[in-house]
């Protein structure tokens, strides 16, 4: 713990850093992060890091260069943080978003293709493939309904999206 007489000294101590290097902390803390009130914040920040230190006891040699370290290891610690941006920002600085649906249409004629190739299967895969894609059965369902095993059932799938994949890439 400090003394009173030790308190006041160190008060002095930064007072007289602050008046000093205030200026050029603040030029040199807007030349990293191009921005004058988050420079200013930072500047702030580092002089009440400071502070901290003298007051848990620490020693400072050159205050300047102490000043200094303290800024830089909170500038790159704001450049980590994740920084989300609105979109009424980005709309601002020109930014139209877009949306593709091109994606989403195609996946859509695949899906009404591979339906319609349904049809050209066997009757016992038809029937599973329906039951697992168009109904989104489980296995265990689909056993319940048919009298059928899972296992059997899961090689009629297999052997049926096979098929229907030959056929896909057949048409």
């Amino acid at each position: 713990m400090m003394t009173p007489k030790q308190r006041t000294s160190r008060q002095a101590e930064l007072t007289t850093a602050h008046f000093d290097h205030q200026k050029g902390l603040n030029t040199h803390a807007f030349f990293k992060v191009h921005d004058h009130a988050l420079g200013q914040d930072l500047v702030q920040d580092t002089f009440l890091k400071t502070w901290g230190y003298l007051v848990k006891g620490g020693k400072i040699d050159t205050m300047k260069a102490f000043l200094y370290h303290v800024l830089n290891h909170l500038i790159v610690d704001e450049y980590r943080k994740h920084k989300a941006v609105s979109l009424d920002t980005l709309v601002e600085a020109g930014f139209e978003p877009s949306v593709d649906h091109s994606e989403q249409l195609l996946n859509k004629l695949d899906g009404k293709a591979a339906m319609l190739l349904l049809n050209r299967l066997p009757q016992t895969y038809r029937k599973v493939m329906r039951m697992r894609y168009v109904q989104d059965l489980s296995l265990k369902e689909m056993s319940l309904l048919t009298g059928q095993t899972k296992n059997a059932l899961a090689v009629q799938l297999h052997r049926g999206l096979a098929k229907l994949k030959q056929l896909y890439h057949h048409k």
